[in-house]
């Protein structure tokens, strides 16, 4: 399958960048301190022009890091870890004056229509996305066998019983390579398997349950009682659910502490900068990646998220990346701070994964 958008390598042979300067290299004085006027890096492509080597391309990135270069190669790299003696590039432009390209139109579409001015050019609650939809069934056929798939979930996708259910079925079916969550979705899909209740409400019927309001207080402290989730699904029998889905089937799951959090299991990781190395480790493999229902881990996850990906075999490709939220504002905020690539679908999140699963696994 042909993805639905190529890269479009910039032009090195302009003036402009064939006759442009080398990228200014300024070393670190400590660990952990940047160099005063250090390039900050996007999520899109960016190039450094390093002597003897000419125009090299970051193998990826994220927002708001630094270039590092060493030996012809370039590395992104958090302020907070640079190690001093790094090779930082500094320089504040962006178009080649100072050494640096950032390639923000890589992957634009062709649009049918060549008209400077049409109306709804994005996406919005009157947008029917059945196009999106379409182009989501593709990508995720391709990225099972060929890419890495990321979810990004918060609690809504637990309260429901068919949603959980199908979220279990695109895990065991290959559509999920990592998950990424806080401590209550986690929580909350372990009291859906124990006591078939969200925060107290049957996950079927709605209707709330007399006391339920213990239970996913009982569940995390069964599961602290156990040691982990794993030897607690072994403990309490969990039959089903998001979580027993990435146990059976290998999937790593990353559970983001929160000030907000009760318990929390045994798996949430309490330092915040801790949790972001690992969430990276997965948004440096990602080649698609689906947030749901979580404001936050959305826009955290993608200012994490390069826009591409360079392949084993050389090919750059996009990393698409959906926000399906009853709101714009996820999205909104998520490309005003810098994710551009983000598409929206807004609908409910409980129809969207039911509908995604029931086409998955009829094409499947």
């Amino acid at each position: 399958m042909a993805l639905s958008l190529t890269f479009t390598p910039p032009d090195f042979d302009t003036a402009e960048l064939k006759n442009g300067p080398f990228a200014a290299l300024e070393a670190v004085p400590a660990d952990g301190i940047a160099p005063r006027n250090y390039h900050a890096t996007s999520n899109y492509p960016e190039y450094a022009k390093l002597p003897g080597y000419g125009w090299v391309l970051a193998p990826e990135s994220r927002m708001d890091a630094v270039l590092v270069a060493d030996q012809g190669k370039l590395q992104v790299i958090e302020a907070r870890n640079l190690k001093k003696g790094d090779m930082v590039v500094v320089g504040r432009t962006e178009n080649g004056e100072e050494g640096i390209f950032v390639h923000s139109h890589c992957f634009e579409r062709i649009a049918a229509s060549t008209d400077k001015f049409t109306f709804r050019s994005r996406g919005t609650r009157e947008t029917p996305f059945s196009r999106s939809y379409d182009e989501l069934y593709k990508i995720l056929k391709h990225d099972r066998d060929h890419g890495h798939i990321v979810w990004v979930l918060g609690p809504a996708v637990a309260f429901d019983k068919d949603s959980r259910e199908a979220m279990q079925g695109l895990i065991a079916s290959g559509f999920c390579h990592a998950l990424m969550a806080g401590n209550a979705l986690a929580t909350h899909d372990i009291e859906a398997a124990h006591f078939g209740t969200g925060l107290g409400q049957n996950i079927y019927s709605q209707e709330l349950q007399s006391m339920g309001h213990y239970n996913h207080l009982d569940i995390l402290n069964e599961v602290r009682r156990a040691g982990s989730i794993r030897e607690s699904i072994k403990v309490l029998g969990i039959k089903d659910g998001i979580i027993k889905a990435c146990e059976d089937h290998d999937v790593p799951y990353i559970l983001a502490g929160s000030i907000r959090d009760d318990g929390p299991l045994p798996e949430t990781i309490g330092n915040v900068y801790e949790s972001q190395d690992r969430m990276r480790q997965h948004a440096r493999k990602a080649t698609t990646v689906i947030t749901m229902a979580t404001q936050l881990h959305s826009i955290a996850f993608g200012n994490m998220t390069p826009s591409y990906r360079v392949m084993p075999d050389g090919e750059i490709r996009p990393v698409y990346f959906y926000v399906v939220d009853m709101s714009e504002f996820s999205a909104d905020k998520l490309a005003n701070r810098g994710s551009a690539q983000a598409q929206a679908i807004l609908t409910n999140v409980q129809d969207f994964i039911v509908n995604l699963w029931n086409y998955m696994r009829k094409k499947d």
